[in-house]
Order: C-alpha cells, then structure tokens, then sequence
C-alpha cells in the first residue's frame, strides 16, 4: 500500500474524504520534514509510514471530537513539528491556527512549511508557552487548545486552559495511560476554570495503537496566577 492510500484509508476512519490537494501537501511536509530532520531534531520517526500513521493521521483524529469546526481558533501548545496544528489546519483550511513552541530552530522549520504550502491564516510563534499565556492577545483567546505531549495532564491542564475562552475546550492528545492521570486531574481541572467532558478512544489505521482524546470544557475564567512558571508547573502540579 502506497502513501496516498494510506492517508486516504486512514482519514475514512474519521469520516474525511481527504482529497488529492491535501494529500500532496501532506506529502510534501512529511519530505520537508525528513530533511529538515537531518539538522533539527523534529521526530525520531523518520520513515514515511511512521510518519503518516504516528504523526499526521494521529493529528488528525482529533476530528473525532467533532469539535474542529469551521472558522474556529486554535492554539497548538508545545507544537514541535507542527502536530497536530499543521494537519488540522491542510484537513480544515478555515481553522484559524496559532503553533507555540519553544525552540527557535522548530518555530523556523514551522514557519518554512506554512510558507511552502501557501498556507493561510495560521502563524509559528517562538517563546514558552506559560509566558504567552498570561498576554491580552493571548489568554483567553481561543476557541480550541491542544497539546499532544508528554506532560502529565494536571500539568498540561495548567499550560492550555489559560489560552481557553469560556465555552472553548482544551483537547489534549494522550496515550492509554492517561486513564490512570485521571484519577489526578480533578482538581487541576477545576482550579483552571475547566471540567472534564468526555475521553473519546481512537485508533490509527494499520496500527495497533489505541489513544485517547481527552476534552476540557472551559466554564469559568482561569485564575490569574496561573501559569506559573514551567520549572513549579512540572515539578508541583495541581493535584
């Protein structure tokens, strides 16, 4: 099976008809990807599969929420290489997309690959996280933020519902593990305005993967001290 129709296959396991366009610039940011990857360190999944499995259609799951409306705003927090804002925004062109990362060297490769594509309406913006939070322009801003990373939910919680208007939801991207993270979060999700809606399970085509969509639903404004800085956020959550 070749790579066109695997993203195809896979993109029908979340009800999208993903067409040739979107293809082919998901093609040519998984090649811009390779090569920037030989400099940068972007992914240690480098074959093209693994990329088109682990990378783009696991973004692109996140359609399962049924939350990734048109003309929304989004903020991908800690976005790395661009998952999943990059491939939400080829799937829904009309998604007003904000990536936020850390590294100067990833936020250059982010915003070489919005450029290659022609992409419109998304922006790559180099700083930490809990400093863009705690901006006019920033807090409380977004209808949607997202995180697929490796933080603890009570910490990642902390990071992403300060970006959250009220009503909007935090959609964080997590493995089978989060269940037991849970158990944890109550309170950070409490204290940060939020209140846990639903864990939706999903899947990767051709993969034996099973990875959870856990969303947050913002109902209330975010306490003001919060974010504190990352060094208290990861090494005293919330819990």
């Amino acid at each position: 099976m070749n790579n066109e129709e695997i993203l195809i296959n896979g993109c029908k396991l979340y009800n999208i008809d993903i067409s040739k366009e979107q293809i082919n610039m998901l093609l040519k940011y998984m090649d811009m990807l390779k090569e920037w990857n030989k400099k940068v360190n972007l992914t240690s999944i480098v074959d093209d599969e693994g990329i088109i499995k682990k990378h783009f259609l696991d973004s692109i799951s996140i359609f399962n929420t049924e939350l990734i409306k048109d003309n929304i705003s989004l903020v991908d927090v800690g976005t790395g290489a661009g998952f999943p804002g990059i491939p939400i925004k080829i799937i829904n062109p009309t998604v007003k997309v904000t990536l936020i990362d850390s590294l100067k060297k990833r936020v250059n490769f982010l915003k070489e690959v919005i450029c290659e594509l022609k992409l419109k309406g998304i922006n790559a913006v180099h700083g930490r996280c809990e400093d863009f939070a705690n901006q006019k322009d920033y807090r409380e801003q977004y209808d949607i933020a997202t995180a697929r990373a490796v933080a603890s939910l009570p910490v990642l919680c902390e990071y992403c519902l300060p970006y959250v208007k009220i009503g909007g939801s935090f959609i964080a991207m997590k493995g089978p593990s989060v269940i037991e993270e849970l158990d944890v979060s109550g309170n950070a999700v409490k204290v940060m305005g939020g209140e846990l809606k639903e864990v939706i399970d999903t899947n990767i085509y051709g993969e034996d993967l099973n990875h959870k969509l856990v969303v947050v639903k913002k109902k209330k404004l975010s306490p003001i001290k919060y974010p504190r800085k990352a060094g208290k956020i990861e090494k005293n959550p919330i819990i």
